[in-house]
């Protein structure tokens, strides 16, 4: 009884740990696409002359941001 009781908190502690570690490794990932990722592309896009591509994705994470900086401040 005490050994199950003992893997159910064992399971729900190694649960709690992994959500906590998906949690972290997406902010990591978003941090570093949108800081370094992100604008190394569309330099790239700019130098070979893709511009016209360049463009509209900036535009689009620019609305996505004000959308979320606007949302933020709302609630």
């Amino acid at each position: 009884m005490i050994t199950l009781f003992l893997v159910f908190v064992i399971l729900a502690l190694f649960g709690s740990i992994l959500k906590f570690a998906l949690k972290a490794t997406w902010g990591i990932a978003k941090i570093i696409l949108g800081v370094i990722v992100l604008p190394i592309v569309l330099i790239v896009f700019v130098l070979s002359g893709l511009l016209t591509l360049a463009v509209p994705i900036l535009v689009i994470v620019g609305i996505v941001f004000l959308v979320k900086l606007l949302a933020r401040a709302n609630h």
